[in-house]
């Protein structure tokens, strides 16, 4: 069985200082999976939306390994805190804020997302 996609007219946008900027179409967003985008500035952006529809945006870059992977991380939830879990050393990050669960000294940055028209 092939599942349509959703359609929508909305966009994920990120607040970047005092601007919205738009990243791409809501539709894209598959419940449980991350998205990395680029930046205008270089840096990567992972973006999740989960089950409930709720969209959360952090630092792409695993801040143990180095490497731009956070997107591809598992999702889940722990204690009533969304977080992905790393696919390298498999740490946890709160998607809200960016805490390191694992290693509450250790956090990547988030942004402000939000679904517009």
């Amino acid at each position: 069985m092939t599942l349509a996609l959703e359609t929508t007219d909305l966009k994920v946008q990120l607040r970047l200082e005092e601007l919205w900027f738009t990243v791409c179409d809501l539709s894209q967003l598959i419940p449980g999976r991350g998205v990395a985008a680029l930046l205008p500035d270089g840096r990567q952006v992972a973006l999740f939306r989960d089950r409930a529809g709720e969209l959360y945006a952090i630092d792409n870059r695993d801040p143990f390994g180095g490497a731009a992977v956070l997107s591809r991380g598992l999702t889940g939830t722990h204690q009533g805190r969304s977080f992905v879990a790393s696919p390298l050393l498999k740490q946890r990050f709160d998607l809200l804020n960016g805490e390191c669960l694992d290693d509450e000294t250790v956090r990547v940055a988030t942004y402000e997302v939000r679904a517009a028209a």
